[in-house]
């Protein structure tokens, strides 16, 4: 059936896991995040102390990692090699942030200086278009030659 046009082909359908493509990206910034506080450092300085305790005094006949306790060592340098990826992950997808962010403004910035040269040349030509129009003080200057023009006279209708 699926050889005619008029009817859609068949889907095969293939058991694929479908991932956020941000989704180890998200996970490397709450990684990032949760290494950065001081929580975490109590958490592993508790941890720390409990598996040194441990192995140093050999509680309830617990002893899986003795003195130099490569085994912690061994923790500690899986933790470094996991997290200064996932650390730099983090930062670059920052990275990736502030470009779009800095690009925003300065888009922002060009259309400000653009609205602002309009507003300049508008204010310009209204100046230009105002110099031939009568101003304030014009109008004042001439109804005070106006007055004085015509006390004089009723100071001569009064006298007479």
């Amino acid at each position: 059936m699926a050889d005619r046009l008029d009817t859609p082909k068949e889907d095969r359908r293939v058991w694929r896991p479908r991932l956020d493509p941000d989704f180890i990206g998200s996970g490397a910034e709450a990684f990032a995040r949760f290494m950065g506080t001081g929580r975490f450092l109590l958490y592993m300085t508790g941890f720390v102390i409990v598996w040194v305790t441990l192995n140093a005094v050999a509680l309830f006949g617990l002893r899986w990692d003795p003195y130099p306790f490569i085994l912690l060592n061994l923790f500690f340098s899986v933790q470094a090699s996991y997290a200064a990826p996932l650390i730099l992950l983090a930062q670059n997808r920052q990275d990736d942030r502030d470009r779009v962010a800095l690009e925003h403004d300065r888009q922002r910035a060009a259309r400000s200086l653009a609205d602002t040269e309009f507003l300049a040349r508008e204010m310009a030509g209204l100046r230009i278009a105002l110099g031939e129009v009568a101003t304030r003080d014009f109008v004042r200057s001439e109804l005070r030659n106006l007055l004085e023009e015509l006390t004089p006279e009723r100071e001569d209708e009064r006298a007479g």
